[in-house]
C-alpha cells in the first residue's frame, strides 16, 4: 500500500510550497457518525496557484480523438474504459491504444462504469435501470434488471470485490447490497439520518480497502464500511466522481489534482498541464499514466 504512494510522490514532486497546505482537512473535519456538517459550496482544495508545476511531471504520449467522452474507469492492470457519446464502451491500453469496444445490445445512458473488480466490469444504465457485466475484453457476461430487485429507483450502483452488488436507492434513501448467486439483499442501511433535511444529489459510488465511498456533490463524500455501516464523512462537496491511487483519494478541483491520504489526511494537489487547464472535464490517475478528459477527447500523460 505504501508503495502506489511512494511512486505517486517521487513522479510529481511538488515545491516546498506545495506541500505545506493551508486547507488540509483536520481530524476534526472528519465529520463523525450521526452528526452531519453542512454542505460546503466547493471542495476543500489546495489552491493551484500557491503551487508551482513540476517539469517534466505530465509527458504526453498520446492524444484519443473521442468527443464528448462520458464516464470512465481504470482497471488493476491499467486498462481504460470510457462511454462515448453514443453510450458505446471503447476499451484502451494503459498507454491509450485502442483495444476493443462494445455496443450495447439497445440504447441507453450510462451513468457509472466500474472496472476496478479486474474480472468484471460493471456498466450502470441509469435511465433503463439496468446492470450490464462485461469481461476484461469488453465482452457481455450477464445483465441484471434493477426493476425487478428494487422497489424504487437506483442512482448509483458499484460491483465489489466479492462480486456483490451495492446499489444506492434513491426511492427510499437506503444503500443496499446484493448478492446475485443467493438472489437476496445481505445488507440494508438507510440514509435518512445522515443527509437530514437536505437534498442530496448522490453521484458515485466505489468500494475500495474494504470501505464503501458514497459522493454526494450537495454534502461531501459518506464513508462507510464494506459491511454498509456508517463511519464517517469527507468535507468534499462539488464533486460528481473520485479516484483512488494507493492509500490516496483524489478529485479534480480548482485547476488540480487533489490527493486526499485516507489514513494520515493530509491533503496535497498537483495541478494539471497549463495548456489544457481551461477544458479539463475530469483526470484518472494510474500507476504509470494520467488521462485528461476534454470535450475534444482524451489525454495520455506518461507520469
Amino acid at each position: 500500500m505504501r508503495f502506489g504512494l511512494l511512486l505517486l510522490v517521487l513522479s510529481f514532486p511538488l515545491s516546498p510550497a506545495a506541500v505545506a497546505q493551508t486547507t488540509v482537512p483536520t481530524p476534526a473535519s472528519v465529520v463523525p457518525p450521526g452528526k452531519p456538517a453542512p454542505a460546503a459550496a466547493s471542495p476543500a482544495v489546495a489552491k493551484a496557484n500557491e503551487l508551482t508545476a513540476p517539469a517534466g511531471a505530465w509527458q504526453l504520449v498520446r492524444t484519443i480523438a473521442l468527443p464528448q467522452p462520458g464516464v470512465a474507469s481504470l482497471d488493476r492492470r491499467g486498462t481504460l474504459y470510457v462511454a462515448d457519446a453514443r453510450d458505446n464502451i471503447h476499451q484502451y491500453g494503459p498507454d491509450g491504444q485502442v483495444l476493443n469496444t462494445f455496443s450495447p445490445p439497445q440504447p441507453g445512458h450510462v451513468a457509472q462504469l466500474e472496472a476496478w473488480n479486474t474480472t468484471k466490469i460493471l456498466v450502470f444504465y441509469d435511465d433503463r435501470q439496468q446492470l450490464l457485466l462485461l469481461d476484461r475484453f469488453a465482452a457481455l457476461l450477464g445483465q441484471f434488471n434493477l426493476l425487478d430487485l428494487l422497489d424504487g429507483t437506483a442512482r448509483t450502483a458499484t460491483l465489489a470485490p466479492d462480486d456483490r452488488l451495492w446499489l444506492l436507492n434513491e426511492s427510499d434513501l437506503t444503500l443496499r447490497q446484493f448478492d446475485a448467486n443467493a438472489k437476496t439483499f445481505t445488507h440494508s442501511t438507510p440514509l435518512d439520518l445522515l443527509i437530514g433535511r437536505s437534498r442530496p444529489d448522490f453521484r458515485f459510488l466505489r468500494e475500495y480497502q474494504n470501505n464503501l465511498y458514497l459522493v454526494d456533490r450537495v454534502n461531501g463524500v459518506y464513508v462507510f464500511d464494506n459491511l454498509g455501516n456508517y463511519r464517517k464523512k469527507l468535507p468534499f462537496a462539488g464533486l460528481s466522481t473520485i479516484g483512488f491511487r494507493g492509500d490516496e483519494l483524489y478529485f479534480l478541483a480548482d485547476g488540480a489534482v487533489q490527493f486526499f491520504h485516507l489514513y494520515t489526511l493530509v491533503q496535497r494537489a498537483v495541478p494539471v498541464p497549463s495548456d489544457v487547464a481551461a477544458d479539463v472535464r475530469q483526470v484518472l490517475v494510474g500507476e504509470g499514466y494520467a488521462y485528461v478528459f476534454t470535450a475534444a477527447g482524451i489525454l495520455v500523460y506518461k507520469l
